[in-house]
């Protein structure tokens, strides 16, 4: 059974923001580094707590609460690696003439007996007879009535042989708690027999567009309104990641709809958030009704695009839901969301928070930068003749420039300490497959 009400996603005395910041060296809401930001929020969530069993055929994207133990061998016998002859092998490398005295097939044990000089014929995954150890491939011998010859030199003893064991011995940690149960995964579990599992509760995240100029689909157009873009980036990068999300549309920028929307949000889900209303300069309809509603905390980040951003807790009952407050313009909720949301909220699902990789590959053009802030350009990665990795931007970098996440394939990553990078010059990209 699924609890249809959100997971306590944090401690029930957690540590206001301003004794994190207190803990971190150097730490200015206004001049924070995206490393600080990283340290900042891995000190700010916990995992959910809680664990429930599911059906295999439902534990997709789920993430483990416990370790899975193999409840048995793996395989559960010595096994044939391919079709082909099993014979004793302790007399090779030397030559082979042997006598077929039967077929070992896939599923059911061979019963008879061997003798030396004997082999049997066999198919993959058939059990090895008692006292064989080697398979020759089909392909590699002549047969001739009963007799298959084996040329000398092509095989070691216990070739073509899956020992029993051999992926998983019983007893042995076949998955770690924490591990998010991916396709293959999945398989693994299904091969020890298991069809259930104990996984942590489903984190629930709910979201919603903020500001008057925000126009959802169906609306007429208007003057010096746009159509809602970051609803649906930022719901298919939680679907992504497996999260439960629920769809709050578009608040306009009143008092009493925001107290409304961060209302019901805290009271559904584990994690809140908006795109919208946390720069300097914009109406502070939504930053004022964060303040009054929770401790949050208005952040100025050294990176580009995506310095305004807020964090924070919204307490509803005995729990608190988490708030994040991002950018308004596309681009810089897509960065802001996979630099710093997606790895705090694997580490509330339970899993270990991880950057999303990063390759090398050798710059196309002058990427014109000063150190102290980090870069994310958007970028576009090939071959060159070489072999080698290389990388352009897509042109224009302009925060508001959805098509460019499009063409892209991954972000230019251009640390806080780095200066301008030439053309063949080795950056960083971190590569969208699978995420955008």
């Amino acid at each position: 059974m699924t609890d249809a009400s959100p997971s306590s996603a944090l401690p029930a005395e957690p540590a206001t923001l301003a004794q994190i910041g207190q803990q971190l060296a150097g730490y200015d809401p206004q001049a924070l580094s995206a490393d600080a930001v990283l340290a900042f929020l891995e000190q700010m969530v916990q995992p959910l707590a809680g664990a429930e069993s599911v059906p295999l055929l439902q534990a997709l994207d789920r993430v483990l609460a416990e370790d899975v133990i193999s409840p048995l061998s793996v395989p559960p016998h010595d096994n044939s690696a391919m079709d082909g002859y099993a014979f004793c092998g302790d007399s090779l490398p030397e030559a082979q003439r042997l006598q077929v005295v039967g077929t070992a097939l896939a599923g059911k044990a061979w019963v008879g007996q061997v003798l030396q000089g004997q082999c049997v014929k066999i198919m993959t995954g058939a059990i090895m007879p008692p006292g064989l150890d080697t398979v020759v491939p089909q392909e590699l011998t002549q047969r001739d009535g009963d007799l298959v010859q084996i040329t000398a030199g092509l095989l070691q003893r216990g070739d073509n042989r899956r020992l029993c064991g051999e992926d998983l011995m019983q007893g042995q940690v076949a998955l770690q708690a924490g591990t998010r149960l991916g396709p293959a995964a999945c398989g693994l579990v299904a091969s020890l027999g298991l069809s259930q599992v104990r996984v942590r509760p489903r984190l629930k995240v709910a979201y919603f567009s903020t500001g008057d100029e925000i126009l959802s689909l169906g609306e007429a157009p208007r003057e010096g309104a746009v159509y809602d873009s970051n609803r649906y980036t930022v719901h298919g990068m939680l679907h992504h990641m497996g999260c439960e999300v629920l769809d709050l549309g578009v608040v306009r920028d009143d008092p009493a709809l925001l107290e409304g929307a961060f209302t019901q949000a805290a009271a559904q889900a584990d994690v809140i958030i908006t795109s919208g209303g946390v720069s300097v300069g914009e109406a502070d309809f939504t930053k004022t009704m964060m303040k009054k509603l929770g401790d949050v905390a208005f952040w100025r980040i050294a990176m580009r695009p995506g310095r305004p951003m807020a964090v924070g807790r919204i307490p509803q009952g005995d729990r608190s839901a988490v708030l994040f407050g991002l950018p308004g313009n596309p681009v810089a909720v897509m960065v802001t969301f996979l630099a710093f949301v997606r790895p705090t909220l694997q580490r509330m699902m339970g899993m270990q928070a991880t950057a999303l990789p990063l390759l090398k590959a050798r710059s196309q053009e002058v990427l014109r930068k000063k150190p102290g802030r980090t870069e994310y350009q958007r970028g576009i990665v090939s071959r060159n003749a070489q072999g080698e990795l290389q990388v352009q931007t897509t042109g224009n970098q302009g925060s508001g420039v959805l098509s460019s996440m499009v063409q892209a394939n991954g972000l230019m990553v251009l640390h806080h300490d780095q200066a301008t990078a030439q053309v063949g010059d080795w950056v960083d990209v971190m590569m969208f497959e699978g995420h955008l």
